[in-house]
């Protein structure tokens, strides 16, 4: 997989997730939005770690500066 997500995509994609753990932390969301949102966060982490991003490939679209 060639990576396509660069840093400041990365750590938006991080900050996501963050933010919706911590409305499901406190209550704010709950019961199907939480678990859509669960879902949504976790994709944005596991992307944000390996640093490919299917749906960007598809759509031909790469926000990594550093050419592989």
């Amino acid at each position: 997989m060639k990576r396509n997500i660069g840093k400041t995509d990365t750590i938006i994609r991080i900050l996501i997730a963050i933010i919706i753990a911590v409305l499901y932390f406190t209550g704010v969301i709950g019961g199907t939005l939480a678990i859509i949102l669960g879902i949504v966060a976790l994709v944005l982490v596991i992307t944000s770690i390996t640093g490919f991003c299917g749906l960007y490939s598809v759509c031909g679209r790469s926000s990594c500066k550093i050419k592989d």
